[in-house]
């Protein structure tokens, strides 16, 4: 027969990769019939426990991303409005070239 039931105080400390795992240690023993009638009850709350517990992990680290993302977008530099062409310097023309606009560049 598989290993005896964790207390519940343990199995909520458990690490959501250890608690798959126990269960996918379950589901073998149940599907290969290593667990006799005696235990099967037992085996099947501690199943209902995992995977309750597995549910809240997933859930809470659900909401945790949630909160982060969320965050995030609240502190992300937020596009600055267009600044009007009349309060923009321009930069002298490189020699040789042609500068952006419809007017050619004459140099003096």
């Amino acid at each position: 027969m598989s290993s005896s039931k964790k207390p519940k105080k343990e199995s909520a400390a458990l690490p959501y990769a250890d608690a798959v795992a126990r269960l996918d240690t379950i589901l073998a023993d149940l599907e290969e019939g290593r667990v006799d009638i005696d235990g099967l009850s037992a085996l099947v709350a501690e199943a209902a426990e995992l995977l309750a517990l597995c549910r809240a992990k997933i859930q809470d680290a659900e909401v945790q991303v949630t909160r982060i993302t969320e965050k995030l977008e609240e502190t992300q530099v937020q596009p600055s409005e267009e600044v009007p062409s009349s309060q923009v310097s321009s930069a002298p023309e490189p020699e040789g070239e042609e500068p952006a606009g419809d007017e050619p560049h004459i140099p003096f």
